[in-house]
């Protein structure tokens, strides 16, 4: 039944593995999308989580369908324990994208884990999720999938940035939204802390204290990937074959890896964000958190960057997939053409009724 309220939990895992993002979020449908964002929480993983995680590209196809049936309990376990402890009785739906075990969509193949049916007996409750795989069979890259939620949700901004295991951004052109991942931010800025025991560079403190390679700078923003057209989208497995390899080979202490690499987000970005000066941009995502990136990020920029809530910067993507799952319910367009290059614009995600 089509309804004009809404109360949804949007969860989100991110390639950066900072966490789980949980938020119970309610949604009104009028002549344009309300919101409210009640409670939200990060859950970060295990030690031992974190280690799967990280080298899921890595497993042969049995091992990782072992690794889907363990997570997906440990996702429900997550969700439910969320659901108890703020004593959330009223809910519709669960809208959980999973976490990305693949993804190359040129092969036609993307594989989010923690979307089996199971969840639905598990949680208790309606589930939508795996909101990928339709786009990429319909000849998509089955990302970014955030750009409705930007385009309905945020419709006062002119670009939205969000700075997490990658940079992606939205804005529209004309009467098409359009959207790409830009460059690798905390995916490669954080497995360069991890060599000297840090979880991510606090402020960005190390790479300031960092000095610069201009050799190894030109090399990275030459990469391919920046001068192909969109839409297009990044993964692991590009950062673990194209990116961590090139900057290897400079044997450079840590703290002038990172001073490089944020160098070379910045630029990537403000390549996208010079072509409409003094445009406003909204900023989400952990990067926000980087106050070295953002400040070279506004030395390079003539753009209006606006940060806004800690519940917005940490939590819009788990929001934009609780209006990813709304929209699927009521199967309403939630995936755009115009984004991921896929046949037609569509109403993707499975649902599992409880």
């Amino acid at each position: 039944m089509i309804k004009s309220k809404y109360n949804v939990i949007g969860v989100m895992s991110g390639t950066s593995l900072d966490g789980i993002d949980l938020a119970y979020i309610s949604f009104e449908a009028n002549d344009v999308w309300a919101f409210k964002i009640h409670n939200a929480e990060t859950v970060s993983y295990t030690e031992e989580w974190k280690d799967k995680l990280s080298n899921l590209v890595n497993y042969h196809i049995e091992t990782l369908k072992q690794i889907d049936e363990d997570y997906t309990t440990y996702l429900s376990e997550i969700i439910s324990k969320f659901i108890e402890k703020y004593q959330l009785n009223t809910i519709d739906a669960i809208c959980t994208h999973g976490h990305t075990a693949l993804h190359q969509p040129e092969k036609g193949l993307t594989y989010q884990i923690g979307n089996l049916q199971k969840i639905t007996k598990l949680t208790g409750h309606t589930v939508v999720c795996d909101f990928r795989v339709q786009d990429v069979r319909l000849g998509g890259q089955g990302a970014p999938l955030v750009p409705i939620g930007d385009r309905l949700l945020f419709p006062e901004y002119d670009y939205c940035l969000n700075l997490g295991g990658f940079a992606n951004i939205s804005f529209e052109n004309e009467s098409s939204r359009i959207a790409f991942d830009i460059c690798p931010v905390n995916i490669v800025l954080n497995h360069y802390c991890k060599k000297i025991n840090l979880e991510y560079d606090n402020n960005g403190n190390l790479a300031s204290q960092g000095k610069l390679n201009l050799s190894l700078l030109k090399q990275l923003n030459t990469l391919e990937f920046y001068h192909q057209n969109f839409p297009k989208s990044l993964g692991l497995e590009w950062v673990n074959s194209k990116v961590i390899p090139m900057i290897d080979t400079y044997q450079l202490e840590i703290k002038d890896v990172l001073r490089t690499v944020v160098e070379h987000i910045a630029i990537q970005i403000n390549t996208i964000l010079k072509q409409n000066a003094k445009a406003s941009v909204l900023v989400t995502g952990g990067g926000v958190y980087n106050t070295f990136l953002m400040n070279r990020l506004k030395d390079l920029s003539q753009n209006k960057i606006i940060i806004p809530s800690e519940a917005i910067i940490e939590y819009k993507e788990a929001l934009i997939f609780g209006l990813l799952g709304v929209l699927r319910l009521r199967n309403e367009i939630n995936c755009l053409a115009s984004v991921t290059g896929a046949k037609h614009n569509h109403s993707s995600g499975i649902i599992h009724s409880y």
